[in-house]
């Protein structure tokens, strides 16, 4: 018999038993080239001009794993009462509060040390590229803290919702 009627007869058996949902008959092929790499490929196209061994595959439709189904919280399912949201509320923004005064602060120093540098004039920048390279890592500091004030701003401000 050859491995297409044996394929045949076992498609046969198993479509034919009582005990067999519907099943779905899949051809894969593997397949050696000239170089001796192995592949394996469900498109006959795939085949030519390889030594290809043919493989039939069932594979049972309902096989998909279902997924879990959610159980509903309990009644009694820890929520924080509205006390407790209130007090975490508050401590949040006390927390904001302080950081956004401490970056004020830093952005003060940042904008100082700045105006420091843009002050300086040393004899070797004579090339106005020079002394904005100099200036960078200042401005980039003094963006850096603007940028993380306006974020704890946005944060306060939606602490209110």
């Amino acid at each position: 018999m050859t491995r297409y009627g044996a394929a045949l007869v076992l498609a046969q058996l198993v479509l034919t038993s009582a005990a067999a949902q519907t099943t779905v008959v899949r051809t894969l092929w593997n397949c050696k080239d000239a170089s001796g790499r192995v592949t394996i490929t469900s498109e006959k196209h795939d085949t030519a001009g390889k030594d290809c061994a043919e493989r039939i595959i069932f594979v049972p439709a309902g096989a998909a794993p279902k997924p879990a189904a959610k159980s509903p919280s309990p009644a009694g399912f820890p929520k924080e009462s509205a006390v407790d949201r209130a007090w975490a509320k508050s401590k949040q923004r006390e927390t904001l509060e302080k950081e956004l005064v401490q970056e004020q602060a830093m952005l003060a120093d940042a904008r100082k040390k700045l105006a420091e540098q843009e002050a300086v004039r040393t004899g070797e920048e004579k090339n106005f590229a020079r002394v904005l390279e100099r200036l960078k890592p200042f401005r980039d500091s003094v963006e850096v803290h603007e940028q993380n004030l306006e974020a704890l701003k946005r944060e306060i401000a939606n602490l209110s919702r």
